[in-house]
């Protein structure tokens, strides 16, 4: 990529789009094409057939996706498999026909089977059955892989997928209704840290600035507590107890979102489809997708004692094991980013520590 090259960041108001736009406009990179949902549906072929066509973007990240926690995933089944395969065929086949020289797709480590051996290599794709909790955003991002192989094959294009593991971050989802496991406990914790202080004019702050729509801060401190205790924040006289769901043993590897933007521009600027599939000996070309991680996970309940030690909660954590856990453990095999010239380099505790300054 050159400095004034047109490059489309696809969702660069989320997490990972933001975090990617962020790096870029520091290494000088400034012909930048943004759109938010108020100007381009991604979801709507016509729209972005017609943004295509106008912008004509050289690069592309495609970090554009509707996501969300364990609850989301199994709640809007139909939402997650739709929303997620019109933007990807969309963005996709934009490229192609709009003649991008080189797109990048970001992907999840919950395209790997449920019962993959640890750590997952890339090569573990489709060889058992996945996590049923998470399977319609799965088999969704599983396509966008082999959407990306097989324009690659067919067309000669230069399209690579990423599967990023468990990722955080600023501009993260805090609403409890749809976040993921690490956002969701450092705002549950930092709740109960209020509860606990008696002070309530904070927790309607942090309701104002981050709205939930089930949860209405015109109710009187009483009922507003019994609305938090839905999300497992219970206020019992001086004390508060967190309640988190499943039995906290699953392990989990994370990745600071600004490590993960690193990496796929690097990625973009420095590895081709080419180099993946060169001298593999490869007869049929699938799992050309490289895994990005730490290499390093924690236990789900090792990472709730993280959090409320960088967040100050002197509550209560309690596990709810009638709720899912989910996947056991999803380490991820970061050996051939590795060999191809990257590592990641923020620990966990200090991003952690990162994001609830900024929280």
């Amino acid at each position: 990529m050159q400095k004034d090259s047109r490059i489309f960041i696809a969702g660069h108001k989320g997490l990972v789009g933001s975090a990617i736009t962020r790096v870029l406009k520091s290494l000088g990179f400034n012909n930048l094409i943004l759109a938010d949902r108020t100007r381009l549906d991604l979801r709507s072929q016509s729209e972005v057939e017609a943004f295509f066509d106008k912008e004509k973007p050289e690069y592309v990240f495609l970090a554009a996706a509707k996501v969300g926690g364990i609850m989301a995933n199994n709640k809007y089944r139909a939402d997650f498999i739709y929303e997620n395969i019109q933007i990807q065929n969309n963005v996709i086949h934009s490229s192609y026909k709009s003649g991008v020289k080189k797109l990048l797709f970001l992907g999840s480590s919950c395209i790997y089977p449920k019962e993959s051996p640890q750590p997952i290599k890339e090569e573990y794709l489709l060889s058992g059955p996945l996590e049923y909790t998470n399977e319609p955003y799965a088999i969704a991002k599983i396509a966008g892989i082999k959407m990306c192989e097989s324009y690659n094959i067919q067309y000669g294009t230069d399209f690579i997928s990423v599967m990023p593991t468990n990722l955080y971050g600023l501009n993260d989802n805090y609403d409890l209704q749809s976040s993921h496991v690490l956002p969701a406990m450092i705002r549950k914790m930092h709740l109960g840290k209020l509860l606990m202080n008696g002070d309530m004019a904070a927790v309607r702050a942090d309701l104002d600035r981050r709205p939930m729509s089930s949860i209405k801060n015109s109710l009187d401190d009483k009922h507003l507590c019994k609305e938090l205790e839905l999300f497992g924040i219970v206020k019992n006289g001086m004390e508060v107890e967190i309640r988190l769901w499943g039995s906290g043993k699953p392990r989990r590897e994370f990745l600071h979102s600004d490590d993960l933007a690193e990496a796929v521009v690097f990625v973009m600027e420095n590895i081709s489809f080419n180099d993946i599939v060169r001298d593999r000996g490869l007869t049929e070309l699938r799992n050309c997708h490289i895994n990005i991680g730490s290499g390093l996970d924690i236990s789900i309940a090792n990472l709730a004692e993280l959090v409320k030690k960088v967040v100050g909660f002197q509550g209560v954590i309690s596990w709810d094991s009638s709720k899912p856990d989910g996947t056991f453990q999803k380490l991820m095999d970061v050996s051939r980013l590795r060999e191809l010239g990257w590592k990641a380099s923020i620990d966990l505790e200090e991003g952690i520590k990162r994001v609830y300054a900024e929280y």
